[in-house]
């Protein structure tokens, strides 16, 4: 346990500066949108596309892990839909509880885990990216069931808007460049792996400063201060466990049925422990669904993590 507490203060350390310069206003306004959209578009895809340049492609496409880590996602998806369809809430409502309980943030936090827990381990980052990958799959799933319930008429066919989604997700490309550049088998030049690793090198600080002004920001949206009332608190507990225990759990049991052992099945149960990415409450933002409820469940859940995950990942050994 005490392995994962040190590295655990530093990327929450990173992020707690991050959100007291932006509470603190000491940066110009839309300085974290620019710090975002730099290590979201440029920062994360170039060390997506070295990681798995570096690595193997028999080494990429461990199809148990993917199935098993994708399953457990899948599963949780579909349970926290169904408990939101039993009370009556709307497809739009559903799909974003179900998000909240299912996409990690494996790209903000669980990459520069990853470097931290694991220094030199090319696997653990390569884990990292598969997550994060799968993460943007469910991602254009719940994209789809929001789409679908909006009331407009020219609504676009649900597979468009999945593949209109990951063609356009930069950590998506930055990972099919990787992929190719492994399966040719041919290196990179050296001047230019240089130069991508370095960008690349900048994703896990710049990350970690980036959610915490995020989180700092998001406290600011309409109904994320509010003292939530005992249905809110239940809701909010609720996704958060499904998340921060029930997805960890099911990834444990499903990885270890698929012959994951060790370290892999440590880093995969760590991945699947992480909480809700900021990215779901920029969705519910811009859908006008429950992007309160969101915040609160990120803000929530990231403080919940920093006492749960040690204790996972022990467990998980």
């Amino acid at each position: 346990m005490t392995g994962i507490i040190t590295p655990l203060i530093s990327v929450f350390g990173i992020m707690l500066a991050g959100s007291l310069v932006q509470k603190s206003k000491i940066l110009p306004d839309g300085t974290d949108a620019a710090l975002n959209q730099y290590v979201y578009y440029i920062a994360f895809p170039a060390i997506m596309m070295i990681v798995l340049a570096r690595t193997s492609f028999e080494e990429i496409f461990q199809w148990h892990f993917i199935f098993g880590f994708s399953l457990a996602m899948m599963l949780t998806y579909l349970l926290v839909l169904l408990i939101s369809g039993c009370f009556r809430a709307g497809q739009g409502v559903g799909a974003i509880r179900a998000l909240n309980a299912t996409f990690g943030n494996t790209a903000f936090i669980g990459i520069p885990m990853m470097m931290i827990v694991y220094p030199g381990n090319q696997l653990a980052l390569a884990a990292a990216a598969i997550a994060s990958l799968l993460s943007v799959v469910m991602f254009a799933i719940a994209l789809v069931s929001l789409e679908l319930a909006r009331d407009t008429e020219n609504k676009a066919h649900p597979l468009l808007i999945i593949v209109e989604a990951l063609a356009k997700n930069p950590i998506v490309i930055g990972s099919a460049l990787g992929v190719a550049v492994s399966a040719s088998g041919m290196a990179l030049p050296d001047g230019i792996e240089m130069m991508i690793s370095q960008i690349g090198a900048t994703s896990s600080p710049c990350a970690l400063f980036a959610i915490g002004m995020v989180l700092a920001k998001a406290t600011r949206v309409r109904g994320a201060t509010r003292v939530p009332g005992p249905w809110q608190l239940a809701e909010l507990f609720g996704i958060n466990a499904c998340k921060l225990l029930l997805q960890p759990l099911l990834a444990y049991l499903l990885l270890k049925a698929m012959g994951i052992s060790g370290t892999n099945l440590q880093m995969g149960v760590i991945l699947a422990a992480l909480p809700t990415a900021a990215s779901v409450y920029l969705l519910a933002q811009r859908y006008d669904t429950k992007a309160g409820v969101s915040a609160q469940g990120i803000l929530l859940g990231t403080l919940i993590t920093f006492i749960s995950l040690p204790l996972i990942a022990a467990w998980a050994v």
